[in-house]
């Protein structure tokens, strides 16, 4: 594998012809362009996603997510050493929760996934999830194009599993994984949260040891709680199962539902409704973020800003009075 000492000495031709061979490296170099909050990198990333857009592939994208100590990294280590040793080419995009103080990320699945990491069909890319709703790093969807573009079959998203804004990853993946453990009182939480009802398929972790026995039966009550729910607009009734990761039992089981899945939203046209809808997403969410980067690179409009955050402190203004004031100082 080739070693790209500078990313600015490189042209995003180059880059691409690089991703597009496979070359880990440069697929990271890209992914760090696109993570980047400057102009200058944004615009070679932005040419790079072009060319990578034009690329036919046919990769899937699942979403895994679940509270945090439900054991996400270990079933991603699992799962992907089972889908590598079939051929399969797989991408961990692991997002990392970011302090909201000191905006820093631990970063540390690749620590967590020591095994996997050494496996020559796997790539894992840690980002720090940032100040963006629903556990995933604002530029994940692009992350994953370059990724598909490099070769890869399968993009696996582990979320970070807080808050409840899980409907961001749904609304870019194929197939939505949720996580859960028996016994940790959470179903009817899980349940008025919405993300049971989002989920493709509910996977009851730790299923082991003394632990066996709570997981059947907490999959029998998230069985009857699915009952509760109508039919999904892929016509695919989700599935309830129990697995080890440690163990990698029910692992071999969980690629056949997910296979089954696509087996079927492929025949009955909803996985390209699907990725066509969640490009009008992507539009509108990128359009969102493009006018709050111009709103903010206004210097004159930040003068204004500031001027109305001292008149609120003074009690000389209104929030909503504030707010018109700068909208229209940036006309």
């Amino acid at each position: 594998m080739e070693y790209i000492p500078n990313i600015k000495n490189i042209s995003h031709i180059d880059l691409i012809k690089k991703i597009l061979k496979g070359d880990i490296v440069s697929l990271s170099r890209a992914i760090t362009l696109v993570e980047s909050k400057k102009r200058s990198d944004r615009e070679i990333a932005n040419k790079v996603l072009k060319e990578c857009l034009l690329r036919k592939n046919s990769s899937i994208r699942i979403g895994i997510t679940g509270v945090p100590g439900v054991g996400k990294s270990t079933f991603i280590e699992s799962f992907g050493s089972y889908l590598s040793k079939t051929g399969k080419k797989i991408a961990v995009l692991a997002v990392d929760p970011s302090s909201s103080l000191t905006k820093g990320s631990i970063l540390g699945d690749k620590t967590r996934m020591e095994n996997l990491v050494r496996d020559k069909n796997v790539y894992i890319r840690p980002s720090p999830a940032g100040n963006h709703l629903g556990g995933v790093s604002n530029k994940t969807r692009e992350s994953i194009i370059l990724c598909e573009a490099a070769g890869f079959d399968i993009i696996l998203i582990e979320t970070v599993g807080v808050g409840q804004s899980e409907i961001s990853v749904y609304e870019m993946v194929d197939y939505f994984l949720l996580l859960k453990l028996s016994g940790a009182g959470d179903e009817l939480q899980g349940i008025k949260r919405g993300i049971i009802e989002m989920a493709d398929s509910i996977i009851i972790n730790k299923s082991d040891g003394d632990n066996i026995e709570a997981a059947n039966l907490a999959k029998s009550e998230f069985k009857m709680a699915l009952n509760l729910y109508p039919l999904k607009a892929s016509k695919w009734k989700p599935k309830v199962s129990t697995c080890s990761s440690i163990n990698s039992d029910g692992i071999k089981e969980v690629w056949t539902e997910i296979s089954n899945y696509f087996r079927l939203t492929k025949n009955n046209g909803y996985f390209t409704k699907n990725r066509n809808d969640q490009k009008k997403h992507w539009l509108m969410q990128t359009l969102n973020t493009q006018i709050q980067t111009d709103f903010f690179d206004n210097k004159n409009l930040i003068v204004e800003l500031e001027n109305q955050i001292k008149l609120l402190e003074s009690n000389q203004t209104t929030v909503l009075a504030a707010a018109e004031l700068i909208i229209n100082s940036s006309k």
